[in-house]
Order: C-alpha cells, then structure tokens, then sequence
C-alpha cells in the first residue's frame, strides 16, 4: 500500500494529485524551485523538497534530484503529473531502480509511445522526409513532450529551414529532447481523443472521447466531454481504436489517444502517456477519480470488466495569464485576487497574493462545469467565468466567456481553426456600459482611501470640481462635487451616485442602478467590477510628463523573459529585410519571436543569449531606409542577404506540458 507520495510536477497537476492523496489518507510531498520556493503546491503539501535553480532544466527536468528527494523525505511512490518528466522512460527506470512505485505506465510503453515518430511508425504512418511546395501547408512538431512547444504551421518553403531550427530549439529547451520532424497539416480538423484506463490484468477502458478542437498556439484552452457531432459510427471506430493502440504497447495505467478528425476519418496523432490537463471532463462525466485510479492501478488492484456509465456534459476552460489581443502574450505580475463562484469545479495553483513568474506556464487554473445537457454546462461555465475575479494580470477571461457564446462553439461545429478566424471578434469590448461610468465610480470611491478618506471633506461654497483622470481603454477625465448629501457628477448627463463607499459605489445610469466594486491595490492599477465584465484603470498624472522619447525603429520586449538565441550570424550593422527574425524570447514555455519591423539597418543590439528581460526593454533598433538608399539597394543588393536553402528535413535524433 502506497503511504507517500512525491509529485514530481509542480503548480496546478500538484494541487490536483494532493487532493485525492489527502482524500485517501496518503502522505505528499512536493519539490520546488527556487521561483516556487512559496507557491500553492508547496504550501498544500505534507513536506516539500528544494531544487536548487528557476528554469525547467535545472529542477523540474532533473531525474536524478527528483529521487534523491524522494528517498531523502521517505515517499514510496512518485507520481509525474504532466508535462516535465511524466513521458520519460529513463525517469521511470531511475524511480524503479530506486525502489519506489512508478505511479504511470510500463518504461516500455513511454518508450514506444513518448517519441511520436516512433508511435507514428508503430502505426504504419511515416513523416515527411522532403517538402515541397506541393505538400504545403505542412506542421513541424517536435517527437517528444506536448503543449504545443516545438510546433509550428508552415505555409510558405522560405521559413521552413528557419521554423524547423526554432522548433529544434524549443523543443531541447522544453523537453530535453530537440528531435523534430514533418507532418502535412490538415486544415479544418478537429481535435479529438479518447481517454484510456488500463490495469495490469488485461482490462483496457475507454472513457468516451473528448473535443479539444479550440486552441491557440497549438495548445488547448476549451475542452468537453464527449466530442460532440460524432456519428455513431465514427465515435466506436475513434474508442476502438484506442484500445487497440493501449494493447499495442501493454499500457497500464492513465493515458490519452489523440485523433485529427475531418469529416468521418479520423487520422491518429499520438498516445500521451499521462494523464492530461483535460482530465476532469471525463471524470465529470463518469463519476471517476483518475488519479485515484492511477494509484490502485500503481497498487496493483484490477479494474471492473466494464466501464461506468457516462451522464451528462461538461466542458472545462483554462484560464490564463496572457493577452489575446498582443499575440496572446503571456503576463507576468501579483494576483492581488483570484476568486472564483461556486457551482464549478476549480483546479488551480495560485491563489490570491501570489506571484505569477516568468519562467513556467502561464495557466492559472481550470474551471469545469458539469450539466445534463451540453447548453447548460457551456451556459453554466460562461456564467461562472464572467463573475470570476482575476485583478493583477491580464487575462483571456473575457475571451473564454465569448467563445463559449459564439454561435459557432455552440452548434458543435468548431475546428481547429476557430480562434484564427474569429479572434478580432472575441478580443472586442462589449462592457455592459462605458468605461467612462467605471473611471466615475472609481473616482468617487477614492474619496474614502488613504488621505482623502477624512469625514466631511466637502465645500459648503460653489467651486472648481475636483478631478481624477484614470487611463483605461481610453483616457478618462472624471469632474465631480463632493456635497453635504453626497457627490455631483460633472460632464456626465444621465448619471448620478446612490451610494459611495470605499470599494462599492452604486450609480443609476440613465435610469438604472449599477453597483461597481472597486479594488485599489497599492497605489497601483484600479479594478472595477460590474457584473460579469472587469476594468483595469491606471491613475494619471493630472499634468502628465513629456514620454520618454525612443530612437526610431527600436525593439521592446513586449514582455518578460528569457533571450533564448540570436538570429545566426547577426550582427550590428547587418541589412535586415521587413520581418526577418532577429531573436527569440522564451517567456512562459512559450517561445516568441522578434522580427524587423522594417527594412532596415541594425545599428543596435542590446542583448546576448541567457539575459533576461523585463517588459520595455530596449532590445534592438533597426534604422529604417530611407527611399533613396531603399532603390539603391534594389539595384546593389546588400552582401549580408540569406539565400534561401534546401527545404530537405532532417530529424535530428537527439520533454513540460500537455
């Protein structure tokens, strides 16, 4: 019987195991880098173990430590959670050999399924060796780890020696494995799996399937269970083969079957040899635990001949710390809240007052509902989503709850593709009312923070009104009298104040009653909440200072992280052409790239690979040409211009997140 157990993960997938543990009565231990030195997962653990670093590859990906804190905090078992080392047949040897219970599939199995070549090659499909035009669009993805990390859609033969290199990159950085390889890219598919449960009896479940078709970057953001749309059909060829694939491979434990499917074919992907971020749909659906599964399956115990029955739907968003409308940019900085409503299910592992850092995923938790039908559950989770309160960092809770209302997600007719085509539309503001009426109610509520909050601080004589000026999506002068009864808006007809206090003020807007609340943190940024819609408002200066000023054509880090690589061979100096890749940022597990706004001349370069960076710093400047020199160029091109190379594909043999 397992007594302890060390998760060799972090954040989210750690709280989540801890709970079924606590629920058993296991002991947990958790391990931590020095970034996560006070993170939810270390403070909700029985005992936890430091890795001394801050990236991935100095902790999270290092086996060896990982045991050696095992052995150290007396754990018999360990269990991987996902993404890092979950899908590493060397970590699960090394667990073994140390004599403590693997809490995941047979070594064997990771090693036939965690390249996807080699699971691809298993299923009798091979990878392209050479591209040409003819096979456009084609998607590189990396053969290890998941989430997105090493993949890229490539359209045109002229990026692709320079997108496989980045995903060779990422890849190693991530995983620690840098092979990559070429598949073509199915336009219009949809994402669906199947979860499969197996013991070391013989006895394989698959829990129905899931669709996780809506995606950005390649990773997942809206999940349900099961896939809707599905014909009968379709759906008992997608489980069967399934199974057939967990046989293949004498898999035990949790994993996950991943088809593209377009139209009734369905064309295999991969089999995750873990358990998946998605997880709690199919445990909504089926009454199960699958982490306790793992654990009696880990212990030895048979499963049922059959299955439980499936009821109902539900459909789970990750909410992240990122903004959709910037390239989804990942955010970094203090939750100063996060609370979510009650009626949902909620896996997360931040909580209030903790620091959001730049070196691992920027999800900040899972919200899952559950209903009979699968308009009530979609329903039940936009409404959840839209009172949730996330002040601190931005966030694409505003997006998730648009999504999960557009006609498109809600006729089941979704694909891959849905976020590319629709994101103008879902990063658009549709606040129940104007921003101006928020920058007001802040505004008022200021009168009872910090010094202004004296009693009876008005004029008996008319005079000047006072003024606060708030930036948000606009700039947002706000004129109001403090009365004996109360406060006088100015310059806004229509409006006047019911009731004030410090973080609630009650406006009637042409007619009707709005309550506004209304979080100041610091002397920083002010939260305005009204019903499902949040503002963020940053006080101005009444007589702002002149901007600092920035030489033409200079690059800012758009966010904080890591320099990961410079263009090869870059250097100052160097003509560069209109969106020529200059360098790579990893920031988040996401890896984004700075290219040329223009063409141009780079008369600087700031930084070297390993610094990190904060947001606004000043990377690079390219001095844009001026038309005279831009014809002159035409006729002597400059001597520096990368000509294009061979577009032959070459893996190279050489894992975080789902």
């Amino acid at each position: 019987m397992i007594t302890s157990v060390l998760v060799a993960n972090r954040g989210e997938i750690a709280c989540r195991i801890f709970r079924t543990c606590r629920e058993l009565g296991i002991a947990t231990v958790a391990v931590y880098s020095d970034p996560d030195a006070s993170a939810l997962h270390v403070r909700e653990a029985d005992a936890a173990v430091r890795l001394p670093g801050a990236t991935p590859a100095e902790t999270y990906l290092r086996g060896e430590l990982i045991v050696k804190a095992a052995l150290s905090a007396g754990s018999d078992a360990v269990h991987p959670g996902y993404g890092f080392l979950s899908e590493n047949a060397e970590f699960a040897r090394a667990v073994q050999a140390a004599g403590l219970l693997w809490i995941g599939p047979p070594p064997e199995a990771i090693e036939a399924m965690a390249s996807k070549t080699r699971a691809k090659s298993l299923m009798g499909i091979a990878p392209l060796t050479e591209v040409t035009a003819d096979d456009l669009p084609v998607l590189v993805k990396a053969a290890a780890g998941g989430g997105g990390r090493g993949m890229r859609v490539v359209r045109e033969l002229s990026v692709l020696d320079d997108e496989l290199a980045a995903a060779r990159a990422e890849a190693l950085s991530a995983f620690g494995d840098g092979e990559v390889f070429v598949e073509p890219y199915v336009e219009g598919g949809r994402h669906v799996e199947v979860q499969i449960l197996a013991d070391t009896h013989g006895t394989v479940w698959a829990l129905g399937t899931r669709d996780c078709s809506l995606q950005r970057r390649h990773q997942k953001v809206i999940e349900e269970a099961p896939a809707p749309g599905l014909s009968p059909a379709l759906d008992a060829e997608i489980r069967a083969s399934a199974v057939r694939v967990a046989r293949a491979v004498s898999y035990a434990g949790a994993g996950t079957v991943e088809f593209l499917v377009s139209g009734e074919r369905a064309h295999f992907l991969e089999m995750n040899t873990r358990l998946q971020v998605e997880h709690p749909v199919t445990e909504a659906v089926f009454g199960v635990d699958l982490v306790e599964l793992q654990l009696r399956v880990a212990e030895g115990e048979a499963l049922d001949p059959d299955p439980p029955e499936p009821r109902g739907h539900a459909v789970e968003a990750r909410l992240y710390a990122e903004d959709p409308s910037a390239a989804w940019a990942p955010q970094a900085g203090t939750l100063h809240l996060l609370a979510f409503p009650s009626g949902v299910r909620v896996d997360t592992g931040f909580a209030s007052g903790d620091a959001v850092g730049v070196h691992y995923d920027p999800m900040l938790a899972k919200v899952v509902a559950w209903a009979p039908t699968r308009s009530s559950a979609v329903r039940r989770l936009a409404g959840a989503l839209g009172r949730t309160r996330v002040h601190g960092v931005v966030t694409n809770r505003s997006l998730l709850v648009r999504a999960l209302g557009h006609e498109e997600f809600g006729s089941g007719r979704m694909d891959t593709g849905f976020f590319e085509r629709h994101l103008s539309s879902l990063v658009a503001q549709d606040a129940p009312v104007a921003e101006v009426y928020a920058a007001a109610a802040a505004a008022v509520a200021s009168c009872f923070q910090g010094r202004w909050s004296r009693t009876g601080a008005y004029r008996n004589l008319p005079s000047q009104p006072q003024l606060k000026v708030y930036a948000g999506g606009d700039r947002h002068e706000i004129r109001y009298h403090r009365t004996r009864t109360g406060f006088e808006l100015v310059g806004l007809p229509g409006a006047r104040v019911v009731e004030a206090h410090a973080n609630r003020v009650t406006l009637e807007v042409d007619g009707i009653r709005r309550d506004f609340e209304i979080h100041a943190y610091g002397g920083g940024d002010v939260h305005v909440d009204h019903g499902t819609h949040t503002w963020t408002l940053t006080p101005q200066p009444r007589f702002p200072e002149p901007e600092r000023a920035l030489t033409p054509g200079s690059l800012l880090a758009p966010m904080p992280g890591t320099v990961v690589r410079i263009a090869e061979g870059l250097a100052e100096g160097d003509q560069v052409r209109a969106g020529q890749p200059l360098l790579w940022l990893e920031a988040m597990k996401m890896e984004h790239r700075i290219a040329a706004p223009a063409a141009g001349t780079l008369t600087a370069l700031h930084v070297t690979p390993g610094r990190q960076v904060e947001p606004g710093t000043l990377l690079a400047v390219v001095q844009p040409v001026q038309p005279a020199q831009q014809a002159a160029q035409q006729v002597q091109p400059a001597q520096r211009e990368v000509q294009p190379a061979q577009h032959a594909v070459h893996p190279v043999p050489n894992e975080e997140t789902p």
